[in-house]
């Protein structure tokens, strides 16, 4: 940050400030609790010292207290230790997408939206709408958000896979119970770190007119970009610039975390096969269960953990099920 070209290039040197900011709160929190709890462990010794000539209960009340408060940012603190991640401190690209189940499906896919928007704003973490497909009926067919905040990649990356939810279908007449499904995909938002190279005769880029947030000057012209890699199939759309060039950077940028994150399970695989522990990924194995009727329960089907609070879920009360899978993966 001391280098004379360091605010050429804004962008980058507001993210490392602020991640040098939340570094040194983090330090600095830890120095704080080492000297609070080196003050406690003098004052029980005087404490122990004056006990032994007359008792007193207040001073053993207030120790007590005090060692509680300590305990509790202790164990605030020691949750960041989960996130040792190779890339849990980045901000993170979510994506949601509607699967089977047809208009319900779209309409539990916007629920999900809701959800997120709603935990985001819990955990302090912003985020942008980059692209968004609307069903005709109700709901959405996908929606895709960056997402930027302390440590984003590391508690997210947990929530992708299907998500599957049982309810009565407020889309059915005769009030029938339905299944659906959406799928959450959770990429590191890598820029500058991700290690691929793409080739520009890999690219298929369409651009087409924007019908997402941004304004009615965006759809007015054709700043909305598609693009396709071709040895892969895998698309990105992007349509929340008002320019055509910043659409296609954000899209490349959202391709290249794509394209590491699948060269990183490849590798992962390989090596669970070499260990004999590789298991082949299905669609169809849900993640987690959030059933309205004919009981009400939300079940992550990884770590067993489940509450029947499910509307405080669906308000953005992920914190446990979040914690719970960290802990896991931990172990």
């Amino acid at each position: 940050m001391g280098l004379s070209d360091f605010w050429q290039d804004t962008v980058r040197a507001t993210r490392i400030s602020q991640e040098a900011s939340w570094l040194k709160e983090e330090v600095g929190s830890w120095q704080n609790l080492k000297q609070n709890v080196d003050q406690l462990v003098e004052f029980t010794a005087e404490a122990e010292v004056e006990e032994e000539d007359h008792g007193d209960e207040d001073m053993a009340r207030e120790i007590e207290e005090q060692y509680q408060k300590l305990h509790a940012l202790y164990q605030k603190l020691e949750f960041a230790i989960l996130f040792s991640g190779k890339y849990d401190s980045r901000p993170a690209i979510l994506a949601i997408h509607a699967g089977t189940g047809g208009v319900d499906a779209m309409d539990w896919a916007e629920m999900l939206l809701r959800m997120y928007l709603r935990y985001f704003e819990r955990q302090g973490f912003s985020s942008k709408i980059l692209d968004e497909q609307r069903g005709r009926e109700a709901g959405i067919k996908s929606v895709t958000l960056e997402v930027t905040g302390r440590y984003v990649y590391g508690y997210l990356k947990g929530e992708a896979g299907t998500h599957r939810l049982v309810r009565i279908s407020p889309f059915d007449g005769e009030a029938m119970r339905h299944t659906s499904f959406a799928l959450v995909e959770v990429l590191p938002d890598l820029g500058e770190l991700a290690e691929v190279d793409i080739k520009e005769e890999d690219l298929r880029i369409d651009v087409f007119r924007s019908s997402g947030p941004g304004g009615q000057s965006v759809n007015t012209t054709d700043s909305a970009v598609r693009i396709v890699h071709l040895p892969t199939k895998i698309s990105v759309s992007c349509q929340s610039e008002r320019s055509q060039h910043q659409n296609k950077e954000r899209a490349l940028q959202i391709l290249r975390a794509k394209l590491q994150t699948l060269e990183d399970s490849k590798q992962a695989e390989t090596k669970r096969e070499l260990r004999g522990e590789y298991h082949e990924a299905k669609w169809g194995s849900q993640i987690r269960s959030y059933v309205l009727q004919p009981y009400q329960l939300v079940k992550d089907h990884r770590t067993n953990y489940e509450t029947s609070q499910v509307q405080d879920v669906l308000d953005g009360d992920l914190s446990a099920f979040i914690e719970a899978y960290l802990k896991k993966q931990k172990k």
